[in-house]
């Protein structure tokens, strides 16, 4: 694949031409599904908003104003069309779970490096996949995409103590789910 300068791929992109729209979901293809596995419920379900996400890019690229990087431009514009999906489809069904304050569990769960190095990426994006659809959103705001609290409350609707609670449940879950699955490991 040839190599192209950002400021190329934006300025062919802008003109409609393939060459560099494909160029374009070819480089970022990978860190983009990823960042859709993370909210899809499965991997069909983040290879259509990654999809979905790419025809965004391309429709508002003539938005992008060179302040900040393009790549940090672009991954806003996938986790807001994660997010639209997940409010269109779950939230609208009333699949949440809105919790007043923070549920404080004083229970400590030790998760060994051993437990981790035996989980590979896509178990690691299977067990993501396995929480709470609200409690997987909240989790991969806060985690992977470095929003506050305060931040994910007022995008989600929820109170800040609601968001604390998501991520606190989201890491009790995993927890739980990779000494069960370290547990596998060790009897085969």
């Amino acid at each position: 694949m040839a190599e192209y300068a950002e400021h190329e791929v934006i300025q062919g992109c802008l003109k409609k031409d393939r060459v560099y729209e494909e160029y374009l979901y070819k480089k970022y293809y990978s860190l983009f599904l990823a960042v859709c596995a993370r909210y899809g419920r499965n991997m069909q379900d983040a290879k259509q908003l990654l999809n979905d996400g790419f025809v965004r890019i391309f429709m508002s690229i003539g938005t992008f104003r060179n302040e900040g990087s393009f790549e940090g431009w672009m991954r806003k514009i996938m986790v807001n069309t994660c997010l639209e999906y997940l409010k269109s489809s779950e939230f609208k069904k009333g699949n949440h779970t809105i919790h007043k304050e923070v549920i404080e569990d004083n229970t400590k769960h030790a998760v060994y490096n051993e437990a981790i190095s035996n989980i590979n990426t896509n178990d690691l994006i299977a067990l993501l996949q396995s929480l709470p659809s609200v409690t997987r959103t909240v989790f991969n705001l806060f985690v992977f995409e470095d929003y506050t609290h305060n931040e994910i409350a007022a995008l989600l609707h929820m109170s800040t103590g609601t968001s604390h609670w998501h991520v606190h449940h989201a890491r009790k879950i995993l927890q739980q789910l990779i000494v069960t699955k370290n547990k596998l490991y060790e009897q085969q």
